[in-house]
């Protein structure tokens, strides 16, 4: 563990969840909160398109043997920052990747700037797909939020929903006993992972907005969820998102 918090080994590696979709899962980061900072497990995920090349949703760190993966999978065509929160990489791919095009969510050019953190985003996420992947990938902003506003994506061909910090579900055998108890508290423990309380209050007088963005979620019928922390969800992916939404709903 690294700061009372496991990762998901063999990292920096290719792993396949459907055809034409993989997650890469990265080391441990640290997210300054309050006067400390909280530990987080990270992971990407990378859909292949019918062009051959490749869609990078929250690029985890890129080393020498994840570049050699890569690269032989297909041309990096589309680096995704999700949030606000989901970015600090993307600057090293785009070095490494430097036809790639770099995609901002709401929030995340501001973000980045006063985090000193050196990247530059060519083109903004909308409520619908651009035509690089429409058709293939869905996509919709989650709004309702007071700090933050997602971006989530639905790819049609394996029915498989990505999501960022929507919805987090650490496993207590991966997590020190202080931080269990934390996620437990926070809501964000597996099996019933969900957003974290702190996150949740900020759509207080607002679920309205939220309630239908989930709708259209749901209305998606994903098979798979893929998390950006935690365990995934590789079956049942309507129900677990039905469950895990319970507080907009």
């Amino acid at each position: 563990m690294s700061g009372g918090v496991g990762t998901y080994a063999p990292l920096g590696t290719l792993k396949a969840v459907a055809e034409d979709v993989w997650i890469v899962d990265g080391p441990i980061v640290r997210m300054p909160y309050l006067l400390g900072s909280i530990p987080f497990s990270t992971r990407m995920t990378v859909i292949r398109l019918s062009d051959g090349g490749l869609w990078c949703h929250s690029p985890v760190q890129l080393d020498a043997g994840l570049r050699q993966q890569i690269d032989a999978l297909g041309p990096v065509r589309h680096l995704i920052s999700p949030n606000k929160l989901h970015y600090a990489h993307i600057g090293a791919w785009q070095r490494a990747f430097p036809e790639a095009i770099a995609w901002a969510s709401p929030g995340v050019r501001e973000r980045a700037a006063s985090q000193h953190i050196d990247v530059t985003f060519q083109f903004d996420l909308g409520a619908s797909a651009p035509a690089a992947w429409a058709g293939q990938i869905d996509q919709l902003v989650f709004a309702g939020s007071r700090f933050m506003e997602e971006v989530v994506f639905f790819h049609r061909a394996s029915r498989t929903l990505v999501l960022a910090d929507l919805i987090e579900n650490f496993e207590s055998q991966r997590v020190s006993p202080w931080w269990r108890a934390l996620m437990r508290l926070a809501g964000s423990a597996d099996p019933d992972g969900k957003l974290p309380i702190d996150l949740r209050l900020t759509f207080l007088g607002r679920k309205r907005r939220a309630r239908a963005c989930l709708e259209r979620m749901l209305a998606w019928q994903p098979e798979r969820v893929l998390l950006a922390h935690g365990r995934c969800y590789l079956e049942n992916g309507t129900r677990e998102l039905r469950r895990a939404f319970r507080w907009l709903r």
